[in-house]
């Protein structure tokens, strides 16, 4: 190599740069003026202020609480608001332009239908109304100079005995951009095996999924996902470090379990900040992803909720890289492990490293 002249990592820098995300609720990214706005229009009274920048460190506050129960409260007010089609198209678009001006150029956003029925939109109504307006914010991104691509998860809460009807719905809407399936929800108290008969039937239909495993909940979570339900990939899955035994000398020892989701390359849908802030972790420097990613297992690098921790993918990655010194080639190895556990087609996940993600890093790294 010749001059190596990188481009040094600011904020500005690090949003420039081409990001793969997989793991993003769209309940969990809405603006906060947005939110006020759609509760004005709908008659919503419960929102806790109608100031914008307090709502928005509301949200923060309430999701720092250490509790995921806690965490998963802060939902009822974005859910609250997401009751019309209306409300679904503009919170699908703005969410598309929002990770498009952020750098993102391919993005997998699940949500659950389930929890926007309440006025009484079907299932179908309410995944249309959503793919629409994913069509009208990539179209805006588009004109605004930026392209990215969506691709939308169907999630069914585990708590709750819908997941076939989810999962049958997402396999109706895969021609449509609906790419996969996931659970989502409490993890303790309900297994992913409760949900049996809607992953034996995705398999059957050649149909993707993830599952929400490891979080809250130990290696019993991680391994049913995997060995029972059979996921493809696990949403956030930190505590597959129970498994790894590090000694004073600094060795390293996987147990069964983490050597096969090492081995099998199962990709892990980590959230550092979420993971912080619901007590997955207890700092960022402390975060499982940086002895996971020594060990290179497939770490990927996600958001879960925007607003509710109060990040975007480049600040994620900025975080990483404050934390553990992280450079270009760490990032775009991030950026690639996600395109690659991707769930749309092979030519297409190339395509989009080859032609996008590989000629950004390197323009990048001088």
């Amino acid at each position: 190599m010749s001059s190596m002249n990188p481009v040094p990592m600011t904020p500005e820098a690090i949003r420039s740069a081409p990001k793969a995300l997989l793991h993003d609720h769209l309940d969990g990214g809405l603006r906060p003026a947005t939110v006020i706005e759609l509760a004005d229009a709908s008659g919503y009274r419960d929102l806790p202020t109608s100031d914008v920048d307090a709502l928005g460190r509301w949200f923060t506050e309430s999701a720092d609480s250490g509790s995921l129960v806690r965490y998963l409260e802060t939902f009822a007010h974005t859910c609250g608001v997401m009751q019309t089609t209306d409300a679904l198209v503009r919170v699908a678009s703005e969410c598309a332009e929002d990770l498009a001006e952020d750098g993102v150029v391919y993005a997998e956003v699940r949500y659950a239908p389930e929890l926007f029925c309440e006025n009484g939109l079907s299932l179908d109504t309410i995944v249309e109304a959503v793919q629409e307006g994913f069509r009208v914010g990539t179209a805006r991104a588009l004109e605004a100079g930026r392209r990215i691509r969506i691709g939308t998860l169907l999630c069914a809460m585990r708590q709750n005995a819908r997941s076939l009807e989810i999962a049958e719905l997402a396999v109706r809407h895969r021609d449509s951009g609906v790419i996969g399936f996931d659970i989502a929800g409490p993890e303790a108290g309900f297994p992913p095996t409760r949900n049996l008969d809607a992953f034996e039937y995705l398999r059957q239909q050649n149909a993707h999924f993830t599952i929400h495993a490891g979080e809250a909940f130990g290696l019993p979570s991680i391994w049913e996902a995997i060995q029972h339900c059979g996921a493809e990939r696990l949403g956030h899955g930190v505590r597959i470090v129970d498994d790894i035994k590090v000694d004073d000398d600094g060795t390293v020892q996987l147990g069964r379990l983490a050597s096969y989701v090492r081995d099998r390359r199962i990709p892990l849908e980590m959230c550092p900040s979420s993971n912080v802030q619901t007590g997955a972790a207890p700092s960022i420097a402390e975060h499982p992803i940086g002895l996971l990613t020594k060990l290179r297992f497939r770490v990927t690098v996600n958001t879960d909720n925007r607003l509710m921790s109060n990040c975007l993918p480049s600040t994620e990655m900025a975080t990483l890289v404050d934390a553990f010194g992280y450079d270009w080639a760490d990032l775009q190895w991030f950026t690639i492990n996600a395109m690659k556990s991707a769930f749309i087609g092979f030519d297409e996940r190339l395509a989009i490293i080859n032609e996008i993600i590989k000629p950004g890093y390197a323009a990048l790294m001088g």
